[in-house]
């Protein structure tokens, strides 16, 4: 059996800067109103699949000290899960960036089951925070690592 020690070490740099950048700004990780500025790195795997299981790991760990607990390590991860499944299957990278939003849903009810918060409000907070960090910060972001050839040949695997 050959290791991909590649792999392994790309993915375990993902899964260290979503934790660390989450739990740095943990004031503003978690919660009913939230900007995971870690959340940029979902759009790795439209760059290539392969990054999805760092970034489900470090959104795992990272919601492991998470207020919320394990309702948050759960569905919390299962977004993310289902993002990044989606991210990777999408065609343009503009359409990549809005997965992160329509799956916030699943966090919006999560803390409307846990803070009583009216799931109107809990959706609006939350996705418009996913939108501001994955589509207006982070789009722009990954167009530039794309059309640099080099950087994008680094990050490709």
């Amino acid at each position: 059996m050959k290791i991909n020690y590649n792999f392994i070490t790309k993915n375990t740099v993902i899964i260290c800067l979503y934790f660390t950048i989450s739990i740095f700004i943990s004031p503003i990780s978690y919660g009913s109103i939230q900007f995971r500025i870690s959340e940029i790195l979902v759009l790795l795997p439209f760059i290539n699949k392969k990054y999805s299981i760092g970034i489900i790991l470090g959104c795992l760990i990272t919601n492991f000290f998470s207020p919320f607990g394990i309702i948050d390590m759960i569905f919390g991860t299962f977004a993310t899960f289902l993002t990044v499944i989606m991210v990777s299957k999408s065609k343009t990278l503009f359409v990549a960036s809005l997965w992160p939003t329509i799956f916030s849903i699943i966090v919006s009810i999560q803390i409307t089951i846990i803070q009583n918060i009216p799931i109107l409000i809990s959706s609006i907070q939350i996705m418009i925070s996913e939108f501001i960090i994955v589509t207006i910060i982070g789009y722009p972001i990954f167009k530039i690592i794309i059309k640099n050839k080099k950087l994008y040949n680094m990050i490709k695997f």
